[in-house]
């Protein structure tokens, strides 16, 4: 993410919990998950227990269930976001409910939160008013310690590699070379940007720390489809270069059959659910710049043998996080969603329009049919970027408080025009899985109308810039792309050691289909710039960093690690702070 994102306003941010949402989630009685998965037919052998209300899935259950055909599968992103008004978690969670009130067997499958994100005070995806995911602490705090495998993991790989800095030789890593930084769970600017190897015995270089989310580790444990999977995956991860410039991979520290190990477990999905009951697989965790911003192949894999309607999610706008679902996850796993559902609001349309001093503006309350036709651009631009995939698209207008009759209508009637094979008015955040129904019923229509003729943005085959060219042209609306003299090099070093028929991966700003946060609405004809590209070879994917890319979150005003405290009866306050 960019500098501006990293800080109040980051990539993960969506709506603001409020006091409903924790007298909600206080109000809870959530069934036993073994009651849960016997639901969606998982077996009770099949579930490791933590707890009465988490279980890992083991993968055996995709081979009992192999011959089953797959669900439909639904693929839930947003407008360009501002504030957190456009809540893709929340959506899923809501339609995940509403297939089941109509007699399906449905879940959805969503990332699990950072501990940055938790304890520094931004939205950490558990959903909100009778949306949520529960228990919200065993979500919020550790979980089944997933991350904390992933971050061990990527520890390992450091230590390797400062230890192979200490010996190395020509063939071997080249401490100017070095690519690989650390990671933690902990959100500290302060280690950002380090000098490390200063302890004695250790060759001194500049390093850094990012959350765990923005590891190359994690990406990996997202996008395997398999154990045997995940260790060839951790083995392609290029740590350095060595003098004569070639890559040094983890295979090459021998230090990928050590992290697959520590991460033997965490590749097992986890099994949660919502406050209406409805099953959760919550895994991986990842950044919607520095990776695909979703939940892992694996969890949508066993979800799809299980359920009739399959929902997952993705951070970001759709131009990010829609594009990186079909472009990574779905190339990477092999499946093709049926349908979109695409969010959008009163608020941000009008936002879009250029007419407000920003997303906390006062004014936004007021009604303006003017400033919706205005700004609605941005949500017909989205429609039409959907479209580029070959997929159906029900737009969920999601009702505020402010709203007026007028602009809705409005607001539907451009969705209407510009491609939504339906439009839905939605009220679940208030309503629960009863609010989200007219939603299932419109999705199902639409998975049942067989509209789906999905495919890639771009062929693997093209040029690393015909790729980033044509998602910037085509998503962006950019008029042409500007390298620098580093990315230009990193594009032809990359091509050379055969690595032109990696995906592509762009980091920028969440707040505008360009670039620059500052351009709303539908920028046209702008320069996109590429200042750097960098290999993400176990992933399967190169980053395009258009801006300066911040992996490690800033200080917030008001951190919830302040306000997080344990009751005498051992209850978690404060997660609502």
């Amino acid at each position: 993410m960019s500098d501006e994102t990293a800080s109040d306003r980051d990539a993960g941010e969506t709506r603001p919990e409020s006091r409903d949402d924790e007298a909600f989630a206080r109000s809870a009685r959530p069934r036993g998950i073994q009651e849960v998965a016997a639901g969606i037919e998982l077996q009770a052998d099949e579930l490791e227990l933590y707890g009465r209300h988490v279980a890992k899935v083991s993968l055996g259950a995709l081979d009992r269930l192999a011959d089953r055909p797959n669900g439909r599968y639904i693929h839930v992103t947003s407008m360009t976001p501002a504030a957190g008004w456009e809540d893709p978690t929340i959506t899923a969670i809501a339609l995940a409910e509403g297939f089941q009130k109509l007699g399906k067997r449905s879940a959805c499958c969503l990332m699990q939160p950072s501990l940055g994100t938790v304890l520094t005070g931004g939205s950490f995806g558990a959903g909100g008013g009778r949306c949520q995911v529960v228990p919200r602490d065993r979500l919020a705090l550790h979980l089944t310690g997933d991350l904390h495998a992933a971050s061990a993991a990527h520890a390992l790989l450091s230590s390797l590699a400062d230890a192979a800095l200490v010996k190395a030789g020509p063939d071997g890593l080249d401490t100017r070379r070095m690519v690989w930084h650390r990671c933690q769970e902990v959100a500290d600017p302060a280690l950002r940007d380090i000098v490390a190897g200063l302890g004695g015995g250790g060759v001194p270089r500049e390093s850094g720390f990012g959350l765990t989310p923005s590891s190359e580790v994690m990406a990996v444990l997202t996008l395997a489809s398999s154990l045997s999977d995940l260790r060839q995956r951790l083995g392609q991860i290029v740590v350095g270069y060595s003098q004569r410039e070639l890559p040094v991979f983890s295979k090459s520290l021998r230090a990928d059959g050590a992290m697959a190990a520590l991460m033997r477990e965490a590749i097992e999905p986890n099994l949660m659910q919502t406050l209406g009951g409805a099953p959760v697989f919550v895994h991986g965790a990842t950044t919607v710049d520095l990776s695909h911003g979703g939940s892992s192949v694996l969890a949508d894999r066993i979800a799809l043998k299980c359920c009739d309607y399959v929902v997952t999610a993705s951070d970001g706008g759709e131009e990010l996080g829609l594009e990186k679902f079909c472009d990574i996850k779905c190339r990477a796993s092999g499946l093709s969603p049926d349908a979109v559902v695409l969010i959008a609001t009163v608020s941000g349309v009008k936002y879009q329009s250029g007419r407000y001093r920003g997303p906390d503006d006062a004014r936004l309350a007021e009604a303006s049919v003017q400033a919706v036709k205005e700004g609605a651009a941005n949500l017909a631009k989205h429609l039409e970027n959907v479209r580029y995939f070959g997929l159906p698209c029900v737009v969920v207008i999601d009702r505020g408080v402010s709203d007026t009759d007028e602009e809705l209508s409005t607001l539907s009637s451009v969705a209407k025009v510009s491609g939504a094979s339906e439009v839905v008015i939605g009220n679940y955040p208030t309503e629960g899985g009863d609010g989200a129904v007219p939603l299932a019923e419109a999705v199902a229509a639409v998975c049942d109308g067989g509209a789906a003729k999905f495919s890639y943005l771009y062929d693997a085959s093209w040029s690393i810039t015909k790729k980033i060219e044509t998602i910037a042209t085509t998503l962006y609306n950019a008029g042409q792309v500007a390298y620098s003299v580093r990315a230009s090099a990193s594009i032809e070093r990359y091509t050379r050691l055969g690595w032109q028929d990696l995906a592509v991966c762009m980091a920028k700003t969440v707040y505008s289909l360009s670039h620059d946060p500052s351009m709303l609405g539908r920028p046209y004809d702008f320069v996109l710039p590429v200042e750097d590209v960098c290999v993400a070879a176990g992933a399967g994917y190169l980053v395009v960093k258009t801006g300066p890319v911040q992996s490690m979150p800033g200080p917030r005003r008001h951190p919830r690690a302040t306000a997080l405290d344990i009751a005498e009866d051992g209850r978690i306050e404060g997660l609502f702070a």
